[in-house]
Formats: structure tokens, C-alpha cells, sequence
């Protein structure tokens, strides 16, 4: 019987995915900043002391839901890849945006844990989070890497300026082994701040309650918009 496999580590791994399941719980009835692990354990079942030995602070516990969160939202974005061809390029970009807006807003606790203010003094570990962080990103560049190859896509001549600009562009480049050109790569890196702007200003009501009716159809539209800045259709 391996270790992973004894009735003790299946024990703790339940009382982990409990630990997050509830925090989850409470990052949305209390916020972030007011997460108690003593009442993650009441809620469980445990004496408070005995929750430490499962996570040690609150900071650790913070790190869990971002983990989880990220990881549920880059699930969430996969299996609505998972149903649209590999060269439907718009399709798949349509895909990718309305998995992450359906994730808000089914979520928006923990996606504003994820994109909202920070938490005052907790600083999320990058080697345990960028990972997880990345995944959404990482589906987009695959997605723009590929049209590119396909020939779906094309690039104006001119350098982006200014010049320091198209040497990060070009680090990012080699980092990603991407092979589109740097105006591609721009253009792609606007799409992605634009989504995830427009999600947020949805799921923190910056728009306002009585400007638009039918938020779904603004969103549709700004989708269309920037899967046509670059340069799909």
C-alpha cells in the first residue's frame, strides 16, 4: 500500500479539500481580509488547534483558494475548448471569453480574490501561483500561435514602437517560443487585458445597475471587437 493510498492520507487529503471548500465558503460570505481558520474549523468539525496542522496560516490558506480558484477557472476554459475545432480560431477565442465571464460571475468572490484588490499583507508565493495564474493566458497564445501558422492572420511591416517596448515583446517571444511578430503579440496582449477588463467591470458593477439591460449582449459585442483586432473574423 503506497502512501498515498493509506486510509491516513486519504483522510488528510479530504480534510484539505474540505479546508478549501469551506474557505471558499467564507471568502464569500466574510471577504479575504476577514478569513478565520479557527472558524474553518468549526465549520469542519475540528478543534481550532488541530487546523494548523493542515494549513499554517492564514496567508497559506489565502494561497490554497488562489490555486483553486485559478485552477477551476482554467478547467472551466478547457472544456469549452474541448468541443470547438482545433482551426476555428474566432470560435475558440468566442470560447475562451465566454468561459471566463460565465466563471465570474458564477464565482465572483473568488475572481475577485483573483483580479479584484489585493489583500492587505498577503503576497501570493509565484512559484506556487504563476502556474495556475497562467493557464488562461497560455490558451489564448495557443490560439493566436496557431492562426498565425495557419495563415489567419497577418501583421503589418512597421517595428512597434518605441524600441523598448519591441524588446519585450521579443523577450516574450522567446520565453513563449511564439512565432508570430511583435504587433501580433501586442495586439494579443490587449485582448487579454481587455477580456478580463470587461468581466471585471461586469462583476464589480462598474457599468452601473441601470446602463445596460442585457450585460451579456455588451460583452458579445466587445468579444467581437477584439477577436477582430487581431485580426480574426
Amino acid at each position: 500500500m503506497t502512501e498515498a493510498t493509506t486510509p491516513r492520507a486519504r483522510a488528510r487529503e479530504q480534510t484539505m479539500r474540505d479546508i478549501v471548500r469551506i474557505g471558499r465558503a467564507h471568502l464569500a460570505t466574510d471577504g479575504a481580509a476577514a478569513l478565520s481558520l479557527r472558524a474553518i474549523a468549526r465549520d469542519i468539525g475540528i478543534v481550532s488547534s488541530a487546523v494548523y496542522r493542515y494549513v499554517a496560516s492564514r496567508d497559506e490558506l489565502l494561497t490554497l483558494l488562489v490555486i483553486d480558484g485559478f485552477d477551476e477557472l482554467g478547467d472551466a476554459v478547457d472544456e469549452a475548448l474541448a468541443s470547438v475545432d482545433e482551426t476555428d480560431f474566432a470560435g475558440r477565442l468566442t470560447a475562451i471569453g465566454r468561459a471566463v465571464r460565465a466563471w465570474a460571475l458564477a464565482e465572483p468572490a473568488t475572481y475577485a480574490l483573483l483580479f479584484g484588490s489585493p489583500v492587505p499583507g498577503y503576497h501570493a508565493p509565484s512559484e506556487q501561483t504563476t502556474g495556475p495564474g497562467t493557464r488562461v493566458i497560455a490558451r489564448l497564445v495557443e490560439v493566436w500561435e496557431a492562426a498565425w501558422i495557419a495563415g489567419a492572420m497577418t501583421a503589418g511591416e512597421e517595428a512597434v514602437s518605441p524600441r523598448r517596448l519591441g524588446r519585450d515583446l521579443a523577450r516574450i517571444r522567446r520565453e513563449q517560443g511564439i512565432t508570430a511578430p511583435d504587433e501580433l503579440i501586442a495586439r494579443g496582449v490587449l485582448m487579454w487585458a481587455a477580456l478580463f477588463g470587461c468581466v471585471s467591470f461586469e462583476v464589480f458593477g462598474q457599468y452601473g445597475p441601470d446602463s445596460f439591460t442585457q450585460p451579456r449582449d455588451l460583452f458579445e459585442h466587445h468579444l467581437r471587437v477584439l477577436i477582430e483586432m487581431v485580426g480574426l473574423s
